[in-house]
């Protein structure tokens, strides 16, 4: 049977943004996502909901400055795990929906390398094998359930603000060690996905590196065109309300009308005497 298709003029509509804010302890994740996500709510209205992985550390922020609902979620931190998390606060009427780690899904327990090894173990005992022979078998499932994730989130409509966990890596070639830089500690193909994904250097206090020189950070740090010019400030309210704008098919470009933004006081920081994971 021969399919059929219709075409039309392209036109703006809406489209959920997705952003990635990967970054090391103290670089301002948190915060960062949090003024974003207010601004949004300006644009989109509805609520804002935190999945918080990180002991509570979100609710550092809860009170006059910022208003979200809050979810703590702990262990274990498997694909669907975070598919229910989301699903749960989409169905409660979501706007924004923070998540703050991702990075569990890829390492914390029962995310996907915890899943992978797990099943690899299953695996040699059902077909009496080695386990170097069942390790690559043992990637179907946490893969799969991976990309089911990323795919009902893609289907979902909301926005959704990313915080990953970064490390510096080093990966050998011939006698050297190559610094790879600051990578998020993530699945590639959810990376892939966002609209855009940033950096914020530790100490950065939400401003994302716009130029970097190291092999790995320039892989995965994404901007599209359209916002080109958008980043070059500490991430704000104004950022998150320009962002919405665009996703909601009101303006070609996201712009600021007052960008760059001055200087802001600085904000009193939770402390940062624990992991400060924010």
């Amino acid at each position: 049977m021969t399919r059929t298709f219709e075409d039309k003029p392209a036109v703006r509509t809406r489209v959920p943004i997705l952003i990635g804010l990967a970054g090391p302890s103290g670089s301002g994740k948190t915060c960062s996502a949090l003024r974003m996500a207010t601004g949004m709510q300006k644009i989109c209205g509805g609520e804002t909901y935190v999945i918080d992985t990180e002991s509570k550390r979100a609710l550092h922020y809860a009170g006059k400055q910022f208003k979200f609902r809050h979810i703590e979620f702990g262990a274990p931190f498997s694909p669907l795990d975070y598919l229910a998390a989301i699903e749960h606060c989409v169905k409660k009427g979501a706007s924004t929906v923070i998540v703050d780690s991702m990075s569990h899904e890829h390492e914390g327990p029962g995310g996907v390398l915890d899943m992978h090894e797990q099943e690899a173990q299953r695996i040699t005992k059902a077909w009496q094998c080695g386990l170097e022979k069942a390790q690559f078998a043992a990637w179907a499932k946490p893969k799969g359930d991976r990309q089911r994730l990323i795919n009902t989130i893609l289907q979902l409509g909301v926005n959704t603000i990313f915080c990953f966990r970064a490390k510096e890596k080093t990966k050998p070639e011939g006698k050297k060690l190559i610094e790879m830089g600051w990578m998020p500690i993530c699945g590639d193909n959810l990376i892939y996905e966002m609209t855009a994904s940033l950096l914020l250097p530790a100490g950065s206090k939400g401003r994302p590196a716009l130029s970097v020189s190291r092999q790995g950070e320039q892989q995965w740090i994404k901007i599209p065109k359209q916002c080109e010019g958008m980043f070059n400030c500490q991430l704000n309210e104004k950022t998150g309300e320009a962002l919405a704008r665009w996703g909601a098919g009101e303006a070609e470009t996201p712009t600021i009308e007052d960008s760059p933004a001055p200087p802001e006081p600085e904000r009193e920081e939770p402390s940062a005497d624990s992991d400060g994971r924010d």
